[in-house]
């Protein structure tokens, strides 16, 4: 019985890598302007937009569902790194006691590469696989 995974995902971006991460990093509250058929909203709970640490309230929209995300904030500026621990969640939680996502992105070209990796363990084994959150293609177009 296998209750953790792995799974991961890549897109090329038109966008910088550091200019990308920086808003990633210090301007999430611009992703909704972005995307906003997916993320409707982006708030700090705790802390602030760039500090190690803090925590943030993701509202967004994933196959056709409204779902809220709160997560604990975590970047490796070397890397151009951010990985996003749950804390709460309306439908991702309910299905998983940990769930991790890193989302990195690097030079390529004139862009850069972005990679989403998530990293969860199952409540229990008929859950399904969080698949449709690698949907990257989908956020960022």
């Amino acid at each position: 019985m296998v209750l953790a995974g792995k799974l991961e995902a890549e897109i090329d971006i038109n966008a910088p890598a550091d200019k990308y991460y920086r808003i990633f990093k210090g301007q999430a509250h611009h992703v909704p302007n972005i995307s906003p058929g997916i993320i409707q909203e982006v708030n700090v709970h705790e802390g602030d937009w760039d500090t190690h640490g803090s925590i943030k309230i993701w509202n967004y929209t994933v196959d056709g569902k409204t779902e809220v995300f709160k997560e604990r904030v975590e970047f490796d500026d070397e890397k151009r790194a951010a990985t996003l621990t749950g804390v709460e969640g309306s439908t991702v939680l309910n299905h998983s006691k940990t769930f991790k996502g890193t989302y990195q992105v690097t030079p390529k070209g004139n862009g850069s590469l972005a990679k989403l990796t998530l990293v969860y363990e199952k409540v229990k084994e008929d859950v399904p696989d969080p698949v449709k959150y690698l949907a990257l293609d989908d956020w960022y177009y």
